[in-house]
Order: C-alpha cells, then sequence, then structure tokens
C-alpha cells in the first residue's frame, strides 16, 4: 500500500514580514534625511505664496546688486547709472517728453507685426504639419530664410515700403513669421498619430480630422508658441525703429546712445521689459483660462 502523506499548506508564503508587523505609525516615520527636499523634487509642485515669494526674489535681486555695485563707486555714473537715476529721468520721460506716447507707438507697431506673422503663420503652418506634400515643398524654404537675419532686410524694406509705419511693422513680420510656421508645424506634428486613425476608424473625413482633431489637441501648444514667438517680436522692436522713426522706445534708446544718456537706454530698456514681462503673463493667463486641464494633465 502506498502511504498518503498529509498535505499540509505552506503557511510561509501568509507569514507577515517583519516590516508588515510593524505598526502603521512607525512605517510613516521615514528620517527627514530619506525623503526628498520638497522644494527639489523633480516637476513637484509649490504653494502660491512660495512661488511668488521666489518670483518677487528673482526680480529684486538683480536691482539690489545693480544699486549696491553704483552706490559704492565701483562704475562710472556716465557708463552705469543708479536705479535712483534712472527712475528721476524716467520721471522726466513721463511729464515732459512724451513717454506714453513712445509707448503706444511701440506697442503698436510690435502687435500689428506680431499679428499679421500669426495671422499667416497659423494656416501655413498648420498645413505643413499636417500634409506632407506641404511640408515636403515648404519646410526647405522656410528653413532656408528663417536663418536670414531681419537687420539684412532694411535697406530692401526701405525701397520696398518706404521709411512710413509699413516697413517697421514689415520688420517685425520678418522677424518672427518664418520661426513662427516652423514652430506651428512643430506642436500639430506632435498630435498623436492614435488620435489621428481613431477618428479614421468612426468614418471622419479629412476636414473633420482636422478641425476636430488636430486643431483642438494642437491648440496648447500653438498658444504656448505664440507666447514664445511675441516675445521676438519684441526684441525686433529696437531693429524695426532704426527705419526713419521719430518715435517710439526703441527711436528713444537710439537717439539717447547719440548724446550717452545712458540713464535713459536703462530707462527704455527696463520699460521694454517690462511691458513683455506683462504681455507673457497675459498669454500664461489666456492659457490657464482656456486649457484649465493642462496643470491636471
Amino acid at each position: 500500500m502506498t502511504a498518503h502523506l498529509p498535505l499540509t499548506a505552506d503557511t510561509s508564503l501568509d507569514r507577515p514580514t517583519a516590516a508588515e508587523r510593524q505598526p502603521a505609525s512607525t512605517l510613516s516615520t521615514v528620517p527627514a534625511k530619506a525623503r526628498p527636499a520638497r522644494w527639489w523634487r523633480i516637476r513637484g509642485e509649490l504653494p502660491k505664496t512660495t512661488v511668488w515669494a521666489l518670483a518677487a526674489a528673482g526680480l529684486i535681486a538683480p536691482f539690489v546688486l545693480w544699486w549696491a555695485y553704483t552706490a559704492l563707486g565701483l562704475a562710472d555714473p556716465m557708463f552705469m547709472p543708479g536705479p535712483g537715476a534712472v527712475l528721476e529721468r524716467l520721471g522726466r520721460w513721463w511729464t515732459s517728453e512724451g513717454l506714453l506716447t513712445d509707448i503706444g507707438i511701440s506697442v503698436w507697431r510690435v502687435m500689428a507685426g506680431f499679428g499679421a506673422s500669426a495671422l499667416l503663420a497659423l494656416p501655413l503652418g498648420l498645413y505643413i504639419g499636417t500634409y506632407r506634400p506641404v511640408q515636403a515643398f515648404l519646410e526647405p524654404l522656410t528653413d532656408f530664410i528663417r536663418y536670414m537675419p531681419a537687420v539684412a532686410f532694411i535697406p530692401l524694406v526701405m525701397l520696398w515700403v518706404g521709411i512710413d509705419e509699413g516697413s517697421k511693422v514689415l520688420i517685425i513680420f520678418i522677424g518672427t513669421f518664418f520661426q513662427m510656421v516652423l514652430m506651428v508645424a512643430e506642436d500639430v506634428r506632435r498630435v498623436p498619430m492614435t488620435q489621428i486613425e481613431a477618428a479614421q476608424t468612426m468614418g471622419a473625413n479629412r476636414g473633420e480630422i482636422v478641425k476636430l482633431v488636430i486643431l483642438p489637441s494642437a491648440r496648447p501648444a500653438i498658444l504656448d508658441t505664440l507666447r514664445i514667438t511675441c516675445g521676438w517680436a519684441w526684441t525686433y522692436l529696437v531693429v524695426a525703429e532704426l527705419v526713419a522713426a521719430n518715435s517710439g522706445l526703441g527711436y528713444a534708446i537710439l537717439k539717447a546712445q547719440r548724446y550717452m544718456h545712458t540713464d535713459k537706454i536703462f530707462a527704455g530698456i527696463l520699460l521694454i521689459g517690462i511691458i513683455g514681462l506683462l504681455t507673457d503673463q497675459g498669454f500664461r493667463w489666456l492659457s490657464r483660462r482656456a486649457f484649465p486641464w493642462r496643470k491636471q494633465a
């Protein structure tokens, strides 16, 4: 007869480990050194108050260093005036030199050039990113032109358009258009192919795929592209106002350079930076309102 051995369950698999036998309170007590610093987590979140405090510190620190450098007499005031002298010059510019007019005309020139770029670059970039034949035909030419410096076009622009406002707007347009086209095309190409194939499976035609799949998916990235290229438009302002201008922030900076009014040069540069920062924050606010799901994603 065959002896039947009793079947015994291996209870070692069910035994709790040493870590499992510990109370929950001791498990959660991890030494502070073992936990990563909250501020230095990769893509970690920070409270809004902390973000605002760090942003304010980052903006104020260079001005404090600038004030200390000039207050200690380490710089010649003719070449680097102190913050107080720049503020004083800014006040005179406001009261007697038409600062508001200069700001208004410069903002108009930048937004006109940037708006014309966006009006043409958005559909062109959409077609380049969507249709391979359009990409093969237009992308090499766009790549070729975008490396040409906008300053080199000034003599031609003066011959073609003259020295009126159109020439200044055209310089800003040339400086931003070709970069914007390629960036929009790249945003469109980042739309996952699985979304397009799913729409094709459900019977959507090409127009419906572009309108209902590609555009909604690419819109957040396209808005970021507009925000970045708007900053480039501001950098071309001084170049644009080289063309026979008699007003504007860039013109005021260039005029101050001739007479060594470095305090006005500093004031103009700071004003352009402030206006650009406000524009950038406006785009960020619009992105948060239009795409509230981006942060959660």
